[in-house]
């Protein structure tokens, strides 16, 4: 049986990064969060289909996640992240996209939005990394997972708001994708403790942040346990052209959680001005 995460090979800079590309239209990056096991399929299989109705929907696994190819002694940081991106943009022909980051893809998005503002056109920041805040419990225990079908279960439990979302079968299938050759090395490798400095190295400066010239949506779980409401808060202050939506009753999975509302809203968003 095929499986669905694996999608065209992309060469990106010296290694090849596995992508789903679909639809039609102007071009749409995504960028998934860093939970164990994670993968873009993973993260955004129940938006891609809809949005690419109306859209070219673009969904890289970044370097060290999921199926893209694991070079013996690479970095995971920032810089390399969003040349990933860059390289990425480069090799498909497209010159500006607009961005849909979760979490972690939020950090990487706004770098990416800082560092070649000329690629972007407008931005959507979930669940978002990228200003400083207090490293969560729920953070620091996804950041340190370590194999096992409970430890998986457990971290199910904080990401969704919604418990009935997060089945033994969702739990044993991130499990058993955690455990695929190379995927816990280079998981393990990104964020050793102490695990604030991670968090302190993927902001950006608060200066550039508010420099910011794009149109921004964030999107927010109120009962998010990994990234804390207030740093969408910080980032709804300090980007001037930005608006900021709150789903009540939702943890950090918001493009799960609550999946027809998040398609409407963020296709409503990005059709403005095209």
């Amino acid at each position: 049986m095929s499986n669905p995460e694996i999608a065209r090979s992309v060469r990106t800079g010296g290694f090849d990064t596995n992508v789903h590309d679909m639809g039609e239209g102007a071009p749409v990056l995504f960028i998934h969060g860093s939970g164990p096991g994670v993968s873009a399929w993973a993260n955004w299989r129940l938006v891609l289909p809809e949005l690419a109705r109306t859209r070219r929907v673009i969904a890289p696994d970044m370097a060290g996640f999921g199926f893209t190819e694991r070079l013996p002694g690479m970095r995971y940081a920032m810089d390399g992240w969003v040349q990933q991106a860059l390289d990425l943009l480069d090799a498909l022909d497209i010159e500006q996209a607009d961005l849909v980051g979760n979490s972690f893809g939020g950090a990487l998005s706004l770098a990416l939005a800082i560092r070649a503002p000329q690629r972007v056109r407008r931005l959507v920041l979930m669940g978002s990394v990228g200003v400083p805040f207090e490293i969560t419990a729920g953070l620091d225990a996804v950041w340190g997972y370590t194999p096992s079908f409970e430890n998986m279960r457990r971290i199910m439990d904080v990401f969704a708001y919604d418990r009935t979302l997060v089945s033994d079968e969702l739990a044993q299938l991130r499990y058993e994708a955690s455990i695929r050759p190379g995927f816990q090395a280079s998981f393990a490798a990104m964020f050793p403790a102490p695990r604030q400095r991670w968090v302190d190295a993927m902001a950006s400066p608060e200066a550039a942040i508010r420099a910011l010239p794009h149109e921004t949506l964030l999107i927010h779980g109120r009962e998010d346990q990994v990234i804390p409401l207030s740093t969408s808060l910080t980032l709804a202050q300090w980007i001037p052209r930005s608006q900021l939506h709150v789903f009540g009753q939702c943890g950090h999975w918001t493009q799960i959680e609550h999946s027809a509302r998040f398609v409407r809203l963020v296709r409503d968003f990005l059709a403005e001005d095209l």
